[in-house]
């Protein structure tokens, strides 16, 4: 005798009349290789997403609305002017100089004018594309909320240091306290760059107009 007091039970049947229970598949007609495809690329998007050049602006902006320390920035760089460039959407301005502006002119040695803004950004273009990525150690932040900070190109050559030292931007010494005041010597003394003539201090322009943008591998004509 069967002591399984369940056995006297019958397996339930389905209901005449009434539709079979069957399994459907999210996909049914996608074949599962391409299934896989699918999933192996969206993780790979996530990743990207998360650990790519997005993740450092989300940093920074934790970092600015906190008020804290945020990491180096590093990327290719687009020059917005010989003072400022941008990586990754985020204006960096250089600590401790200022270029003239995108369409400031000055003086050369006959008096003539010429467009000493545009040709710092390129000479900044050019030397930033001989060497990258470039990377940003965070200074401060300034008034317009930029990240403002010490920059030097792959080899390791500071680009603020560069930029006085060739003529193309002045120590400021409200904001470097003198760092750049030998490279700034020097390039007075060999009159290269603006020192070639005459030419008003960027600070001491009046800043009314928006600054042009010139890609990193760009020449402005």
């Amino acid at each position: 005798m069967n002591n399984n007091r369940y056995s006297h039970r019958r397996r339930a049947r389905p209901r005449r009349g009434a539709e079979p229970i069957v399994r459907r598949r999210f996909f049914p007609d996608v074949p599962l290789p391409l299934i896989l495809v699918i999933v192996v690329a969206l993780a790979a998007y996530a990743t990207h997403y998360f650990t790519g050049p997005g993740d450092q602006l989300r940093g920074l902006d934790i970092a600015n609305s906190t008020g804290s320390r945020p990491a180096p920035i590093v990327g290719i760089a687009s020059v917005v002017d010989g003072d400022t460039i941008e990586i990754h959407g985020q204006r960096v301005r250089f600590n401790g100089i200022d270029a003239p502006e995108s369409r400031q002119y000055c003086n050369d040695a006959s008096g003539h004018q010429y467009p000493c803004g545009r040709q710092a950004a390129e000479a900044l273009a050019n030397f930033l594309a001989a060497s990258r990525p470039v990377q940003c150690t965070f200074v401060s932040w300034d008034r317009y909320r930029r990240f403002v900070g010490d920059c030097r190109r792959a080899d390791g050559v500071s680009v603020a240091s560069w930029m006085v030292e060739h003529g193309r931007a002045l120590d400021w010494p409200r904001y470097s306290h003198g760092a750049y005041a030998q490279q700034q010597t020097k390039a007075e003394t060999a009159k290269v760059g603006i020192w070639i003539g005459t030419f008003d201090k960027p600070w001491a322009k009046l800043r009314t107009q928006p600054k042009a943008h010139l890609g990193s591998s760009a020449v402005a004509k």
